[in-house]
């Protein structure tokens, strides 16, 4: 199986500094919109994902969005929705503004305390290599080699995480994503990351 992971295009609650997964998202700003329309239009002309079989997508409307937009310049035109596939489970946290998570649960680095909840009810840095784990076991499972899906809303926490779990690629991504993740030290952690 072929992984590609895409993050989601422009979204309102980046400039709004909102925390923001299943209850706090408001969807694509109109250039998030726009940056889809324009990869989708790329996708068909370049047909560089034309063996794609599956596309899924988190459950938050941003990845969501993106995911239908996509979709109808892929083989695969419907979206499977899967939360396993969500950045980050904030639990209480969710739908807050930045400020005011920080007046209520402080400033803490994810990867720093591993075991911390993000929030009450959240997930923490553990959880969500776990879950990454075991995601990827499942979405294996049963695929063969040429299988190409395509996944929405897992974000940079994503390769993060399988960078924790040691699942490494075969294929390494493009040399600007390459140095993306050099700059945050991490190395080839997935087959491809696509910016939309």
């Amino acid at each position: 199986m072929r992984l590609i992971l895409i993050r989601h295009a422009e979204s309102k609650h980046s400039y709004q500094g909102m925390i923001a997964g299943l209850a706090g998202c408001t969807g694509l700003t109109e250039c998030g919109v726009a940056q889809t329309r324009k990869f989708a239009s790329r996708l068909r002309d370049t047909s560089e994902l034309g063996d794609c079989s599956v596309v899924l997508s988190s459950p938050v409307q941003r990845a969501r969005q993106t995911a239908e937009g996509l979709a109808s310049a892929l083989p695969a035109t419907s979206v499977e929705i899967d939360c396993d596939l969500c950045e980050l489970h904030y639990g209480a946290a969710d739908d807050l503004t930045w400020e005011a998570y920080r007046s209520t649960y402080g400033e803490f680095d994810l990867t720093a305390f591993p075991d911390r909840p993000f929030a009450p009810g959240g997930e923490s840095w553990s959880d969500i290599a776990r879950r990454v784990g075991a995601t990827l076991d499942r979405l294996a499972g049963g695929r063969d080699d040429r299988t190409v899906e395509v996944a929405l809303g897992a974000n940079l926490t994503w390769p993060r995480a399988l960078r924790r779990v040691r699942v490494w690629s075969k294929v390494p991504p493009p040399p600007e994503i390459q140095a993306l993740l050099h700059s945050r030290g991490m190395e080839r952690p997935f087959n491809l990351y696509l910016r939309v």
